[in-house]
């Protein structure tokens, strides 16, 4: 065989190998339900998206949710820690299948991952006490509302209060907390984590008026893996449809799915 024989038939056998590569890739929910497991990456240290319990098992928003999606697959689920760093090389690197990590929707992430729809979302939005009528920006006007000085919450809020509208900034969001749990103030702009602890403090006292803004997080696959995305979004579409999603919200943020996950 001469040298550009040999030369053109690994080419051949390269093009052959890659394409082979990328068959396995595009079939990877089929790979998962043939060894009857899936491997998801799950943060530990995010309350309470993340967590280890104390049976030192992770628990959390993102592995109920974790584990409403293999059962659903029909397979066993394998919970993997991963942290914020090193998420995305584990699922690229395929010692996971998929992230369910507070993965956050963003266009830089989107250059090296797929994601699906949002099927979690850090929220803002203005809490206030139950008798407190307030339902939309212009509500806002000749009350005084407590938020973290230089936060998200308080450009979300200064942008959109009405000028007669008092802002109390205070040097963290334990220090709004405190202002609201001791009646300084009736309302504070502030995240769905942080009414978390509001409804620990005074279950039932308090609730949200309307939301400022929010980051959606994705379930994270390899690029490629259009099967296993398409599968994914089918997953989310159910359990959002199915009122699972809404307990899960329920169950760790203390309220209902939020708008930005419902479906339009």
């Amino acid at each position: 065989m001469s040298i550009l024989s040999k030369g053109m038939a690994l080419i051949v056998g390269l093009g052959l190998v890659l394409a082979g590569s990328a068959t396995a890739r595009a079939d990877a929910l089929q790979d998962i339900k043939s060894r009857g497991t899936i491997k998801i990456g799950v943060l530990v240290d995010f309350p309470p998206y993340g967590l280890m319990n104390e049976q030192n098992k992770p628990d959390g928003y993102d592995p109920d949710v974790a584990k409403l999606l293999a059962r659903d697959m029909g397979v066993q689920l394998q919970l993997v820690p991963v942290t914020g760093p090193n998420r995305i090389p584990y699922l690229l690197s395929g010692q996971v299948d998929l992230l369910v990590a507070s993965l956050g929707i963003t266009p830089e992430r989107a250059k090296s991952v797929e994601f699906s729809e949002p099927y979690a979302a850090i929220t803002i939005a203005v809490y206030g006490k139950d008798d407190v009528n307030v339902a939309k920006p212009e509500d806002l006007a000749g009350k005084t509302i407590a938020v973290a000085r230089a936060s998200t919450q308080d450009t979300a809020v200064t942008k959109v209060a009405p000028q007669s509208a008092t802002i109390r900034r205070f040097d963290s969001d334990a220090a709004a907390l405190q202002a609201l749990m001791s009646g300084q103030v009736a309302l504070i702009g502030c995240s769905n984590v942080c009414y978390l602890t509001i409804q620990k403090l005074a279950p039932g006292k308090f609730n949200k008026k309307f939301e400022l803004s929010s980051q959606v997080q994705g379930i994270a696959v390899k690029p490629g893996e259009a099967k296993l995305l398409a599968w994914v979004n089918q997953f989310i579409d159910k359990v959002k449809t199915n009122g699972e999603l809404d307990k899960v919200n329920q169950k760790w943020l203390g309220e209902g799915m939020p708008a930005v996950l419902k479906k339009k």
